[in-house]
């Protein structure tokens, strides 16, 4: 196992929950989520509301995404740390499967870890961007 792998310092734990999701690697992901996890996708997103339980968070949220996007990917780039708070920068790009729209949105990702594990998560987006590439016509 190499030394990232097994790392418990939070931006390592966190990337590798961004690693897991772009490779499409649930139980990867999982493994990152403490089993009271909390996880917000923001209001005016369409997955609105928060999750418990790693299963509920790749059931309800990542296998819910790849229901109506393809390539949905997040790419995290700026990484802010303050103990256990990781606040990450990143880009949402995908193509959505019922409109043929793609998006490309930029996105705030906040992450509490604990003991190695990622027990809080909330979302900040552009909603109406992500919901207009889900609209048909103009």
């Amino acid at each position: 196992m190499t030394e990232f792998a097994a790392s418990t310092a939070p931006a390592d734990v966190v990337r590798r929950q961004y690693l897991a999701s772009a490779a499409g690697d649930l139980d990867a992901l999982r493994a990152t989520l403490a089993p009271d996890v909390e996880w917000t996708e923001m209001a005016g997103f369409p997955l609105a509301g928060t999750y418990r339980t790693p299963d509920g968070v790749t059931s309800q949220v990542m296998e819910q995404l790849a229901k109506e996007w393809d390539n949905w990917v997040a790419h995290d780039d700026t990484y802010v740390v303050d103990g256990e708070n990781v606040v990450v920068l990143a880009r949402y790009t995908a193509l959505n499967k019922a409109t043929g729209k793609p998006i490309d949105v930029r996105v705030a990702h906040h992450f509490v870890v604990r003991g190695g594990l990622i027990v809080r998560f909330e979302q900040f987006v552009d909603t109406a961007k992500v919901r207009d590439a889900m609209t048909t016509g103009a």
